[in-house]
């Protein structure tokens, strides 16, 4: 793609066929796929394993949680694959909003979404009902704010060429950071200097040991590394883990790479020079690549989502493009689009569902069907596992209804 021709040029100048006219079906499906697995398919396939207890239910039950440090499950690839549609989505919205109005106007469109979006973050997590410093201001979609915002201020003002430099600059620079940079280790000791059990997660700030004169540097254990001391020096307010967060300071930073790639692909779908099976063929081709150069790299700098390690990114976007691949293919390509329609109906809502759930508590209303002597009769008279399968399959139901009456009422709230 050269520069006379980038959908970010100006009007003049553009050649129309880069202007992104249409909506990607598969974008909107593998959107509500990603959500699905959060909104109660993940507790379908937890149940259904205690039902059955076969290998396949099994495998597929652990791999719907996290992993708890170390690791790669497929739970551990929702979060990223959302940051990476969010990537991609910036490519198809920003693009017509810069063909329509301009760079002004679209930098407008994004600070105005990127802080309803962190204001709704700190709603989420509870607001204001709990006194300071019990707010929590960073979080799930506190991240999505910060990377939609600097993903598309970088799609805005940079070259595919650039896109790719900064995306590289994040991954080689955190990875320096982490593995080279000595941090104090804040740890409290007792007083014949022996490290106290409770470290890892300490209960306030005050147990921490912040004048001490040790230094550590390399190292990624829980709460020992130097985004956790970043968080647990510099990170106001509510920390998930009591002196640092997942969602925190210096681990956003390669969060923004995550949604760097998504921009990165959505740029290669826009492409007038690539049919459209050859852009299937190279994003599971270099997806897969990601994957084996992510695992490579985690040899040295450990696969951790919880610290959202550069090899963890690349593990992620490797899988996110595989996945990105295959729905356009049968989506868009083959134009399979029935069998994903309540994806659909999710992937166009995300956020609005994902809040519903929060507000409504989709388990908590489906157990007013299901739950108690109900869930003990299927439970302990016809199967082990049936009562928690019929309260997984109301609660994903609940959300399946709520995002169908807001797609066949047209009500598309894109915060």
């Amino acid at each position: 793609m050269t520069e006379a021709t980038d959908i970010r040029t100006p009007p003049q100048t553009r050649d129309p066929s880069q202007v992104p006219g249409r909506r990607l079906a598969s974008l909107d499906a593998l959107r509500g796929f990603d959500m699905f697995w959060i909104l109660g398919g993940s507790s379908l396939a937890i149940a259904a394993n205690r039902l059955s207890h076969d290998p396949l239910t099994r495998r597929a039950a652990e791999q719907l949680e996290h992993v708890v440090w170390e690791g790669f499950h497929f739970y551990d690839l929702i979060f990223p694959l959302f940051i990476f549609i969010v990537g991609v989505s910036i490519v198809f919205s920003l693009g017509k909003a810069l063909h329509t109005g301009g760079r002004a106007a679209a930098m407008k469109r994004v600070l105005r979404r990127s802080l309803l979006i962190y204001c709704v973050g700190v709603f989420y997590y509870g607001g204001f009902s709990e006194p300071w410093p019990e707010i929590r201001l960073v979080g799930v979609l506190n991240r999505i704010a910060v990377c939609y915002f600097f993903g598309s201020l970088i799609f805005l003002y940079c070259s595919r060429r650039q896109i790719v430099a900064v995306c590289t600059a994040i991954l080689v620079g955190y990875w320096a950071a982490m593995s080279f940079l000595p941090f104090p280790d804040v740890r409290p000791v007792d007083r014949n200097g022996a490290l106290i059990s409770t470290v890892l997660k300490a209960e306030s700030v005050d147990e921490l040991n912040f004048a001490s004169t040790v230094h550590l540097q390399g190292t990624f254990e829980p709460g020992v590394n130097l985004a956790s001391y970043v968080d647990q020096r510099y990170l106001p307010g509510k920390k998930w883990y009591g002196t640092w967060d997942p969602e925190g300071l210096l681990s956003t930073i390669p969060a923004i790479a995550s949604c760097l790639l998504g921009v990165l692909a959505g740029l290669f779908l826009l492409s007038p020079t690539a049919s459209d099976r050859r852009k299937v063929v190279l994003l599971v081709a270099v997806g897969a690549v990601g994957v084996a150069a992510g695992f490579a790299w985690g040899l040295q700098f450990p696969v951790i989502k919880k610290l959202w390690t550069s090899s963890y990114v690349l593990v992620a976007g490797g899988y996110s493009a595989i996945l990105l691949g295959l729905f356009y293919l049968f989506i868009d390509v083959f134009g399979f689009k029935s069998w994903v329609q309540p994806f659909t109906w999710i992937g166009m809502n995300s956020i609005t569902v994902y809040l519903a759930d929060n507000l409504l508590n989709n388990r908590s209303v489906s157990m007013r069907f299901f739950g108690g002597d109900i869930e003990s009769f299927l439970n302990n008279q016809i199967a082990t596992g049936l009562g928690d399968l019929m309260i997984a399959v109301g609660e994903i139901s609940i959300t399946v209804l709520i995002a169908w009456f807001l797609f066949k009422r047209r009500l598309f709230l894109r915060l």
